[in-house]
């Protein structure tokens, strides 16, 4: 900047030190700040950035030597500096220590916000101990705070692990009634519950209750529907759902097509419209998971019909898309040179 003739300011320091936080260079950026600190007026914003980048890369010690610093030098410590410290210090399992810092912040004069409880209550819920997250909740109610959907989620999330969905389902009225909107993780997670169960109608229910609450459903809510759907052969309801996704605007992914291949495949006399599914995302130009071409092609080689592997490859060559033409030679059984797509490498098999 200086070649420009600008100076850099206090402003710039905490950007670029916010930015190598986030990609996860927080070493590097303690290295820079020690440097060239005596040379700006640092705040406290500077060092609570620090703070969270240790805490985020799992450093909680570090993360409390950065905030005993800031102490140190006589800034005036506020609530968002001790949020940072508690938080990075819970993500280093260091609860306890946490809390001795909670009571020392009360005692000079902060009052702790909500972000302040719901880093307890996250930590909560990361030990699996769901009775002192409710604990927390209850106090933030008596001091009128109100938990932000991401707190009401993890809560939601670790009840139905636990096998307590009608808990769940009273903190989803919750949120409601307190004007806390639920986001479609709300809903996926008591979703996926009754999906793993095989409880159809109040899967299904859940979903209508989505539309009636004005929460569009994402592809995770479609691919457990549909996914649960398919195993128990309930393919009038199948088609039904397939068929208002696409109403509703929503443009399926490769790994919607491929939860309904492979659930196709596996199920008996379902081969031809596992086909028609993979002709579908041909001739959208969604380029398939190659495992997907595989599954498809073992099983149609399997019931003897070798010439619509031909046929199918036949169509991928033809396609505009530059990835579909390659994954044609996936289809007639040569996988040299094909990479897994990004997508398909994020996607567990228990997606599809």
């Amino acid at each position: 900047m200086g070649l420009y003739g600008l100076e850099p300011g206090i402003n710039d320091l905490d950007h670029l030190l916010y930015v190598l936080c986030k990609r996860r260079h927080v070493r590097e950026a303690q290295v820079f700040l020690d440097e060239v600190k005596g040379g700006f007026g640092v705040t406290v914003k500077t060092y609570s950035i620090l703070v969270r980048g240790w805490g985020f890369v799992g450093e909680s010690g570090e993360a409390r030597k950065v905030f005993d610093e800031m102490v140190m030098r006589g800034l005036s410590v506020d609530v968002h500096a001790f949020n940072s410290v508690l938080e990075s210090l819970c993500k280093g399992g260091e609860v306890d220590e946490a809390r001795r810092l909670f009571r020392e912040m009360r005692g000079k004069g902060l009052e702790p916000d909500a972000f302040s409880y719901c880093i307890f209550v996250h930590a909560a819920c990361e030990a699996d101990d769901v009775h002192s997250a409710f604990r927390v909740l209850d106090r933030m109610k008596r001091y009128g705070l109100v938990p932000n959907v991401f707190t009401y989620n993890a809560i939601i999330n670790r009840l139905c692990k636990n096998d307590k969905v009608e808990e769940a389902y009273e903190l989803l009225d919750e949120m409601i009634e307190r004007n806390v909107k639920p986001d479609v993780w709300s809903y996926n997670a008591i979703l996926s519950f009754h999906c793993n169960r095989l409880e159809v109608n109040m899967a299904t229910k859940l979903v209508s209750r989505m539309d009636t609450d004005s929460c569009d459903p994402d592809r995770h809510t479609y691919n457990m529907l549909l996914k649960m759907l398919i195993r128990v052969g309930r393919f009038d309801r199948v088609t039904s759902v397939w068929n208002k996704m696409i109403d509703k605007g929503f443009h399926p992914s490769a790994s919607t097509y491929a939860v309904m291949v492979h659930g196709l495949c596996r199920k008996k006399g379902k081969l031809e419209d596992a086909c028609q599914y993979f002709e579908m995302m041909v001739d959208d130009g969604i380029p398939p998971y190659s495992s997907t071409c595989e599954l498809l092609r073992n099983k149609i080689i399997g019931l003897g019909f070798a010439e619509q592997v031909e046929i199918l490859a036949d169509k991928m060559e033809r396609s505009t898309s530059c990835t579909i033409q390659d994954l044609s030679s996936v289809m007639r059984g040569n996988r040299k040179n094909i990479k897994p797509s990004k997508e398909e490498d994020s996607s567990e098999e228990s997606d599809y």
